[in-house]
């Protein structure tokens, strides 16, 4: 699950926070931040891994995809239509849901 420094900063990016361990009671808010309630960040840190899991092909295409230096050289020695073919097995096999 995405951690709890994340959620914080993802609602309040200039908080100022110390969480010791992975828990809620571990938060230790610095300074003049204000405290953010446990629910709220509770439901950021499940929007935030709900993002993050709906974005898996994304991350798994990436690793891949040939590199711009291949997919370059493919298209120089293989045309456009083949590329696209190379492109189509990434995409097929990693299918935005």
């Amino acid at each position: 699950m995405t951690d709890i420094v994340n959620a914080i900063k993802a609602i309040n990016s200039k908080a100022s926070v110390i969480v010791y361990g992975d828990d809620l009671k571990g938060i230790k808010w610095l300074g003049d931040t204000t405290p953010i309630a446990d629910a709220d960040i509770l439901a950021k840190q499940k929007e935030l891994q709900t993002a993050y899991d709906n974005n898996a092909y994304q991350r798994s295409r990436e690793k891949a995809y040939p590199s711009i230096a291949d997919q370059l050289d493919d298209i120089y020695h293989n045309g456009v239509d083949e590329w696209k073919k190379t492109i189509k097995a990434v995409k097929d096999k990693y299918p935005k849901e």
